[in-house]
């Protein structure tokens, strides 16, 4: 039983990344479509990570309602039912909305389907939160690939998202049978917005450093390897994936380092491997050495969400949805501060400047992890 239930949350954290990945290789198209210039897609694109910022405390409260395993179902197959409307939209307000959409029902998917994979960690009494995550990046990989396919073969966007789509329902319905009832202990209800305690707040501030990390490497990566190093195009291109494949790995062996030296070393580790990997590829100055550390910061960073958020769940005095609420939110926060933050660095520095908040940001996670929840 409890093996089929951990299987039914990876699928689910697979279908989570496949479906956001599926979507993203759109974008251009869409824009175009639309006759969008660069600040006007920004600003559309920001819907969906509003949405998701706003989705999250309503859906820590409907966990606490309805128990992990029915808002898991809801909100997974609510992702998918959402995919193809940015694709379809008729005018940019409409993809706007239909983009707020698609990021309300990713968020509330992310705390139904963390606080449930909780609920499967604590009954194997191991570290297994960063499998979990190991499937989300997986996904991710597989949903962009396949899109790509798909472009390749000359499908229209419609039927590649619709294909998606269906496909992702099928796999939720599929795993839902295959959850685990809902716990009481674990599961109570609590206020939409309530205050979170003093390790929450804590947690919630390592977590908006992690975030922090992730996105800037998403954003700016390739950009630094073109432009401050002169590196070529695929070069660039390799600087990301470095960056991606190490976070991958990182996630896969994850649970076995938590096991051995426990979350708080390696939070301390993670933060430290993440700090002075980029800093000596900073240093260094060479498209090589900045590929190196990239990939220093995937591997470093990779279980910082994992942990924080197996840490969320043993925090005392709050019921687990609103407990990975309290910690995702300032989370998403710093995922959507860091790029633009390292932008006006930039601006009135350099990019290496720039990057160094980055470097800040993981060495915040190493010197706090000695107050994670026991």
């Amino acid at each position: 039983m409890i093996g089929r239930a951990r299987a039914a949350v990876s699928a689910v954290f697979f279908v989570n990344g496949a479906v956001v990945a599926s979507w993203v290789p759109h974008i251009p198209d869409v824009r175009a479509r639309h006759g969008l210039s660069d600040g006007q897609l920004g600003i559309v694109l920001l819907a969906m990570a509003v949405g998701s910022v706003l989705a999250l405390p309503v859906a820590g409260w409907l966990v606490g309602r309805l128990g992990s395993r029915a808002m898991t179902a809801i909100a997974g197959l609510g992702l998918c039912l959402a995919l193809p409307l940015p694709v379809i939209s008729g005018s940019a307000d409409a993809l706007a909305a239909s983009l707020a959409l698609l990021g309300a029902a990713n968020g509330a998917l992310d705390v139904s389907m963390n606080a449930h994979a909780l609920s499967v960690e604590s009954r194997y009494e191991r570290p297994i939160m960063s499998s979990f995550h190991a499937f989300f990046s997986l996904g991710g990989a597989v949903g962009a690939a396949g899109a790509a396919f798909a472009m390749w073969l000359g499908v229209a966007g419609m039927g590649q998202v619709g294909t998606a789509a269906g496909i992702g329902v099928i796999v939720i319905l599929i795993s839902a049978k295959g959850l685990l009832s809902p716990d009481p202990r674990s599961e109570r209800p609590a206020r939409v917005f309530g205050r979170p305690t003093p390790a929450l707040l804590l947690l919630g501030g390592l977590a908006f450093a992690g975030l922090l990390a992730e996105g800037s490497m998403g954003d700016w990566s390739a950009v630094y390897l073109r432009d401050s190093l002169a590196a070529s195009s695929a070069a660039a291109a390799v600087g990301f994936a470095a960056f991606s494949l190490a976070m991958t790995i990182g996630r896969l062996t994850g649970d076995r380092v938590v096991a051995r030296i426990g979350p708080v070393w390696a939070l301390r580790i993670s933060g430290g491997i993440a700090t002075f990997g980029l800093a000596g590829g900073l240093a260094i100055g060479t498209p090589i050495a900045a590929i190196v550390g990239f990939g220093l910061v995937g591997l470093g960073i990779a279980n910082i969400v994992p942990v924080l958020f197996s840490a969320a769940g043993r925090a005392a005095g709050s019921a687990v949805g609103s407990a990975l609420a309290a910690v995702a939110t300032p989370g998403y926060l710093g995922f959507l501060a860091g790029p633009p933050l390292i932008g006006l660095t930039a601006e009135h520095s350099s990019l290496g400047a720039g990057l160094g908040i980055v470097c800040a940001a993981c060495a915040l996670v190493a010197a706090g992890a000695s107050k994670l929840p026991r």
